[in-house]
């Protein structure tokens, strides 16, 4: 699938999401909001591209959350 030219690989939740997981495999398991800061050392996603982001990774089982809430990858 070919992109228009005015979208940008940055504001895409796929770019973002493997920032997701980069940050994840540096941190290890994270609450949402220490998940979100260390995301964003990568990129300035805003709020609602992070959890765009985060909602695909889990919907693709690259990512789980516990009973408290924290994110970690899936094994």
């Amino acid at each position: 699938m070919l992109l228009p030219d005015n979208i940008h690989p940055e504001s895409t939740a796929v770019y973002n999401g493997a920032l997701i997981v980069k940050a994840l495999r540096k941190i290890g398991g994270a609450s949402l909001m220490d998940l979100y800061v260390e995301a964003r050392n990568e990129s300035k996603m805003t709020m609602p591209l992070f959890v765009l982001s985060l909602d695909w990774l889990y919907l693709v089982d690259c990512v789980k959350l516990d009973e408290l809430g924290n994110v970690s990858l899936c094994s």
